[in-house]
């Protein structure tokens, strides 16, 4: 096995082995087949699941560890990583002033009478 097939769609990402679609820098976790019909299988799958997508079938050479070599040229542009939010509630601000324990003194005669 020379040659392998990969899964690209419009946006020059791959699908991977999870069934995600990838920008191809990591080739180890990418989707391939050895067969040609194997591929076009995945990929009629892979476009009944979301009927906007695009895919084409893209031939590569293995390297000595049998991962597929991807042209540069093939590559999409580097995804961000996502970053998880901060939860508003976990972002409080400190008190301006410390609560008075004591009620003021105007209050507790009002209180007694």
């Amino acid at each position: 096995m020379t040659e392998v097939y990969l899964l690209q769609n419009q946006d020059k990402l791959f699908l991977s082995k999870q069934r995600t679609w990838l920008d191809g820098r990591d080739p180890a976790s990418l989707y391939r087949s050895a067969y040609k019909d194997e591929a076009v299988n995945e990929m009629f799958e892979a476009s009944s699941k979301d009927y906007r997508q695009r895919i084409a079938l893209v031939s590569c050479p293995l390297n000595e560890r049998c991962n597929p070599i991807i042209d540069p040229d093939m590559l999409a542009p580097v995804q961000p990583k996502a970053r998880p939010e901060c939860a508003p509630e976990l972002e409080l601000e400190p008190p301006t002033s410390a609560p008075n324990p004591e009620p003021e003194a105007d209050a507790v005669d009002t209180l007694k009478t």
